[in-house]
């Protein structure tokens, strides 16, 4: 039969029945950066028939793998953005998202597998378990997503599956087992051993098509033996059925095997290890049997929404492709901005939408209606009418934040508006200072800064209050070198960056006393003004204010000029006297002054008391505080001597440590000047493992020499100032 999109057609092109959810896999591929995810996916859509033709990653050819449609991700051969795709295996429709690797586009994978089924865990046969896995893995925790395994490159030199399944037990956690065997390593890979069918797999042909299948060659019996023994043992452990034969001393059948795995990978107590060579054509085909064999489809996943304004309510979805009494549910997880608008992906939960359906945004009120209804193959897209339970999709006209939920507008009883509980969203750990390099190019930066952050939620984008500086926040030191490339390819706005400046505080350590008279005279009425009183330090925690009393008698300042001058107060505290950052700590007492009758103004008593502050802060004990940030460390207790290093280096003092799961958990207040490369740098210690999040604490005096570089770099700018003139 010819499949379509959402039913099944006869050769005659009439439509018969609604593709069961049986028939329906929504799987994501994911794993360390260079495991050979999107190398994987290119097989998997030629065998499906999806294409006709494969190209590499970083192929000579220069035309990049299918799934890499964006250009950056072309040049530099990495994948920056999910992207989904579908093909049809053995009368199957599966739901592909290909995921990146690196760890700086990790909110990609949080959103894909947010919404996806089950997965694909790619390891490499040299690397095996690496920092991204670890985080995969995580992630995959955190959403219940089952998995199976995928051991790639084993046509690599120092290829080794048996070390990789040895770190997938201890470092992953998983009670994991091969279904299937390597004949040979490196050069000499050539063929797969299926120890469930016990049966050889060789690949020939023209890109390894056809399958030629063999009996286990003598010379292997016994290992195929003893790793059908571990495979049995495994599923004993944590399935009751195999776990009787097991002690019965019977031997499963091999539908028996297939039964326990397949309840054990959906209950995630078992992983199944397939192995094999994506970019030498080997073992693709049998890992798509694994998929549909192993993975659960949507029916056999429990999902749940909350009830709206009763966040503690919850309602079980039905993923029947056919209830059509349930109304429809969807959860945008993707948003991409294209030349015909905004692209919203959509997993699509319960009921059925078709294109012209009138939706309602749970989380903000606004109603809509569908225009056009999309499947995704990469960057090309294939029209829909309709799309229900267990798809995913893309929708156009759909304006929205990601992990937004949509339901039709008016429901009938008992019916209620729901929402689905949003994914995790990582904070981000870099900053750098933004701005288009052409004031001309203000527009521009502005709309594409709107676009990005709409587009990825662990992009953060503020304006500096103090510095007025663009700040970009984000993943990594790749993250933000993406958007800045993006800036200048798809908007035509190269971009200046430079480090943020960090919001030190002046302020004072002891009282001190000022006197200041502000005597101009011009033609006519000329300026007049005298402050007298002085500046006493605040508490330590107060750095955020400067306060102003009146503590005048008499008439010696009329009260109307108080204003005046508290408001001069606060423009020299913004603008700071020793090192130009704002003053903060201090209260203004004002005791005494004089006025004129004529030649007083709120202008002259402003004038004086900003002359005040720099007069009291250049003769007063000046110090210069400095922020200190909260910061937790995590990462493989392995690298606690190289982590400690780092943290002390950079002024850090720790405060408390603890032991999860072979991971040591690190709390340390660091000065935020020493946070700066401080990503790059926990990567290099922990070979990319380590992670960190902080938030600010306190201000504390930062040391002279911080105090002496910042007094001195006004000192020049003064200096140079003057030259000019």
């Amino acid at each position: 039969p010819l499949l379509r999109y959402g039913s099944v057609r006869c050769a005659s092109g009439e439509p018969t029945n609604i593709y069961p959810n049986e028939r329906i896999r929504n799987i994501g591929i994911s794993a360390h950066i260079d495991s050979g995810k999107t190398t994987l996916t290119e097989r998997v859509l030629f065998y499906t028939g999806k294409i006709d033709e494969m190209h590499e990653v970083r192929g000579k050819d220069e035309v990049g793998a299918v799934m890499d449609s964006m250009e950056l991700e072309r040049q530099r051969g990495i994948t920056i953005q999910s992207a989904a795709t579908y093909s049809a295996w053995k009368d199957n429709n599966i739901n592909i998202i290909d995921t990146p690797g690196h760890v700086d586009f990790t909110v990609e994978v949080e959103r894909s597998l947010r919404v996806l089924d089950g997965a694909v865990l790619v390891l490499c046969a040299v690397g095996g378990v690496q920092s991204q896995t670890l985080t995969v893995n995580r992630q995959m925790k955190r959403y219940s997503v089952p998995s199976v395994a995928f051991i790639n490159k084993l046509d690599r030199w120092n290829a080794n599956h048996l070390r990789v399944i040895k770190q997938m037990r201890a470092k992953l956690g998983h009670n994991a087992a091969f279904v299937q065997l390597p004949i040979g390593l490196e050069s000499d890979f050539k063929a797969i051993m299926d120890l469930i069918e016990e049966k050889t797999y060789y690949f020939e042909g023209a890109h390894g098509m056809d399958i030629r299948k063999e009996p286990i060659p003598e010379e292997h019996l016994e290992e195929v033996k003893a790793k059908r023994q571990e495979l049995f043992e495994c599923l004993a452990n944590v399935d009751e059925h195999i776990g009787e034969l097991f002690l019965e001393e019977k031997e499963p059948t091999k539908e028996e095997l297939k039964a326990a795995i397949r309840r054990q990978c959906i209950d995630r107590k078992f992983t199944p290890v397939f192995v094999g060579s994506a970019l030498k054509n080997k073992g693709v085909q049998p890992l798509l049997d694994g998929v549909l064999d192993y993975l659960p489809n949507p029916a056999e996943v429990t999902n749940t929404a909350l009830v709206v304004g009763k966040e503690n309510e919850k309602v079980e979805l039905s993923s029947d492709r056919e209830d059509i009494t349930k109304p429809f549910l969807g959860l945008a997880f993707k948003l991409e901005n294209v030349k015909y608008g905004q692209l919203t992906y959509m997993r699509i939960y319960q009921g059925i939408v078709e294109k012209g359906s009138g939706l309602l945004n749970t989380r903000s009120g606004k109603k809509l209606r569908v225009p056009r209804i999309v499947r995704m193959h990469s960057n090309n897209m294939e029209d829909v009418p309709s799309v229900r339970a267990g798809d995913i999709a893309a929708f156009f006209g759909v304006e929205c934040n990601s992990g937004d939920t949509f339901m039709p507008v008016k429901l009938d009883p008992p019916h209620q508006h729901l929402t689905m509980e949003s994914m995790f969203v990582p904070t981000p750990v870099i900053s750098i200072a933004a701005k288009p390099a052409m004031p001309a190019d203000a527009d521009k930066f502005s709309k594409a800064v709107t676009r990005f952050t709409k587009e990825d939620p662990t992009f953060k984008v503020h304006l500096d209050e103090e510095s007025k500086e663009t700040i970009f926040s984000g993943m990594g030191e790749l993250h933000l070198d993406i958007y800045v490339e993006r800036l200048k390819r798809e908007y035509d706005c190269p971009c200046v960056t430079g480090r943020p400046r960090v919001a030190y505080r002046e302020t004072l350590n002891a009282e001190v006393a000022f006197d200041y008279q502000h005597k101009k005279q011009t033609g006519g009425h000329g300026q007049y003004g005298r402050v007298i009183g002085h500046f006493e330090p605040l508490e330590k925690d107060d750095l955020s204010k400067v306060e102003f009393v009146d503590k005048t008698v008499g008439a010696c300042i009329n009260k109307s000029y108080m204003p005046a001058i508290e408001k001069a107060l606060h423009i020299a505290a913004s603008e700071g006297v020793m090192s130009t950052h704002q003053i903060g700590g201090v209260r203004m007492v004002l005791t005494d002054g004089v006025q004129h009758e004529v030649d007083s103004s709120d202008a002259a008593f402003m004038v004086a008391t900003k002359n005040a502050v720099k007069q009291a802060f250049r003769k007063g004990s000046t110090i210069i505080m400095e922020p200190i940030m909260s910061v937790e460390f995590s990462f493989p207790r392995e690298y606690n001597k190289g982590v400690l290093g780092m943290i002390s280096k950079r002024r850090g003092i720790v405060n408390r440590s603890e032991v999860q799961d072979d991971y040591m958990i690190l709390t340390a207040d660091v000065p935020l000047d020493a946070m700066f490369g401080c990503s790059s740098d926990l990567r290099a210690s922990t070979q990319g493992k380590g992670e960190f999040s902080m938030e600010f604490s306190r201000y504390e005096q930062a040391p002279s020499t911080v105090q002496n570089e910042l007094f001195a770099a006004v000192q020049g700018e003064k200096t140079a100032s003057k030259k000019k003139k």
